[in-house]
């Protein structure tokens, strides 16, 4: 692992107070319903705890797990599902939560699959979005925060598996 230190972007505090914004939102638009979330692993879990617990209507949740591979400099744009969800979600009202999006071909891919399976409604939630990498258009209904383009951990996000578990989000500066 290269020399590094990390510079906080956004606080610990910050963090909480707009994801209880987004808990008080999705609450809201789900009155009288039970909402599915779908965590999308490994750094989603975090976001998706925090997320739940703020969220007042019923909350049902699951995960799924995927990656997208391909040649270094450049994405196939081939997304590998390596955990699919536990239960169906036909006539559910799901919201994927993702940790960040970036290029949003995972996502576009994601939404595109559990569309096949004829849930209610199927919305997106994220953590942090970097709408200047986007290459695919995929519509994000629920935002925590629009960031510009650095390396981010913390919050979920790591650095080579190491600082998921930073209670803010942090700038990888190399050194």
């Amino acid at each position: 692992m290269e020399k590094h230190h990390i510079e906080v972007m956004l606080d610990e505090a910050s963090i909480d107070a707009r994801i209880r914004e987004l808990g008080e939102e999705i609450s809201r638009d789900y009155a009288g319903k039970t909402v599915y979330l779908v965590c999308i692993l490994k750094g989603s879990v975090y976001f998706t705890c925090e997320l739940a617990k703020r969220i007042t209507v019923p909350v049902a949740m699951d995960f799924m797990q995927c990656s997208s591979y391909g040649a270094a400099t450049k994405s196939s744009g081939v997304v590998k599902l390596s955990k699919d969800l536990d239960l169906p979600i036909t006539d559910r009202d799901v919201i994927i939560i993702e940790d960040i999006i970036d290029s949003g071909r995972t996502l576009n891919h994601l939404k595109k699959l559990l569309s096949q399976r004829n849930p209610a409604s199927l919305k997106i939630c994220t953590l942090l979005d970097k709408p200047e990498r986007r290459v695919t258009d995929v519509k994000v209904d629920y935002v925590g925060f629009q960031i510009e383009d650095k390396f981010v951990v913390g919050y979920g996000l790591d650095y080579d598996q190491q600082y998921r578990n930073l209670p803010y989000i942090g700038v990888v500066e190399f050194d």
